[in-house]
């Protein structure tokens, strides 16, 4: 008997509960659109595309040398080795 009750309480206001989730969640679309006054103006059509095929303009730098790669390389090889010795000591 005690269920019963609690049931014919609790249903009405589960029920004014989601009458009321669903009348605010129809409100939320209409108040997106509001903008505060100091805002831009903002476009309502959707911007276009990204151009896909404009290239960047070619770079006025020469590329680096074969010789000045390699030592670059190298030092960034001995940085690695060395980090990786001084983890291995860490642990």
């Amino acid at each position: 008997m005690l269920a019963l009750w609690d049931l014919q309480k609790t249903l009405p206001i589960c029920g004014a509960v989601l009458i009321a989730a669903l009348a605010l969640g129809g409100c939320s679309s209409q108040l997106a659109d509001l903008a505060p006054a100091d805002a831009p103006p903002r476009a309502r059509e959707p911007g276009s595309y990204l151009p896909v095929h404009d290239l960047p303009p070619d770079r006025d730098q020469a590329i680096i040398p074969l010789e000045q790669r390699a030592k670059i390389e190298a030092e960034l090889a001995a940085a690695r080795d060395r980090q990786a010795a001084a983890a291995k000591d860490a642990k």
